[in-house]
């Protein structure tokens, strides 16, 4: 089936050159005009551990893209999802999907704009990274889960899930893909905060100073997943068990540890967080992506105080009021509760 990859990125890229390597027709969809250029004349080349490619593909910037198609991968960041949306709309068949390969909850912001009916959810937790014009890095295998945002398995759905098994046969199809996205979201907050640092998410999640603090953060996400009715889903090491209200200290210990060993077997050892501030200079998703968790804790009539320190302690690093260095985790951990 033609497939519109709406953002050549980490995750687009990756997903995308697999798709196009397994004889499927990708059109790649990017602003960076260089890096279009860059497919076009010689394919789109995926680096790393897990394998080494080059796939040939059509690619084009947004005012370029011309038809319609059934099935659209939305890759963009969090932050860019209302406008992409915008863009594809006039792109997407009127019986067609566009499947959120994205962090956070971007299916609320898709929904109301393409309609509930031609919206998917998707989870994935791969390791890859953009790394120049036409190349990017896959360092190392996550969580690919597909699943309809109103629970239902549809013909599309597993359609969509044999197609994403093309990029990795371990991929699942779900009826709780909410489940996994705030699973997603609340490991997603815990790799924000290992952002604040220069370390490595594993060591990061691994030292002691600083392990109850992300214990707390994880909890505090689920907390609110708790109190929105939703059942968070495990996956690579995360275990929502053990940072739901009644979870023990020994089981989210263990789960820790399992997260720091999932992320020393990634040859990605920074997140994209990391490297939107650091390497490529540029804002996070920290609003798109954890902005949502205190409104819908407000909207339950709690608060999510370490979550709101976090997006306070981004904002002073992408505006250059502050470093990364890991004494902002001590900064963070004023907000625990006493």
């Amino acid at each position: 089936m033609p497939i519109l990859v709406w953002g050549a990125g980490a995750i687009g890229g990756t997903v995308g050159a697999y798709l196009s390597r397994a004889g499927h027709q990708v059109l790649f969809v990017d602003r960076a005009a260089e890096h279009v250029a860059r497919i076009n004349a010689s394919g789109l080349r995926i680096s790393g551990p897990v394998a080494s490619f080059t796939a040939a593909a059509r690619a084009a910037t947004p005012p370029e893209v011309s038809g319609q198609f059934d099935t659209v991968l939305l890759c963009v960041k969090a932050q860019d999802t209302e406008a992409a949306a915008q863009a594809l709309l006039r792109h997407l068949a009127p019986h067609g999907a566009v499947v959120s390969l994205q962090n956070g909850l971007n299916e609320r912001v898709i929904a109301p704009i393409v309609g509930e009916s031609r919206t998917v959810g998707a989870f994935v937790n791969f390791g890859a990274d953009y790394m120049e014009p036409g190349i990017v890095h896959y360092g190392g295998r996550g969580a690919v889960v597909v699943g309809e945002i109103d629970g239902a398995v549809r013909p599309r759905t597993e359609a969509l899930h044999a197609l994403l098994r093309l990029f990795d046969d371990r991929a699942v199809l779900t009826p709780n893909i909410w489940g996994f996205l705030w699973a997603k979201l609340a490991y997603g907050a815990l790799l924000f905060a290992t952002a604040l640092t220069d370390d490595a998410i594993a060591d990061c999640l691994a030292a002691p100073a600083h392990r109850a603090l992300f214990i707390a953060l994880a909890r505090e996400v689920l907390a609110v997943a708790d109190r929105a009715g939703i059942a968070p889903e495990a996956f690579d090491g995360f275990d929502p068990a053990a940072f739901l209200p009644g979870g023990t200290d020994p089981a989210a210990v263990a789960s820790m540890d399992a997260l720091v060993a999932f992320n020393r077997r990634s040859a990605k050892t920074h997140s994209g967080i990391w490297r939107d501030l650091a390497v490529r200079r540029r804002r996070t998703e920290a609003d798109a992506q954890l902005g949502p968790i205190l409104r819908i804790a407000r909207e339950h009539g709690s608060a999510a105080p370490i979550t709101a320190r976090l997006i306070a302690l981004m904002h002073e690093i992408e505006g250059g009021q502050r470093q990364q260095d890991a004494r902002n985790l001590n900064a963070l951990a004023t907000a625990m509760p006493a």
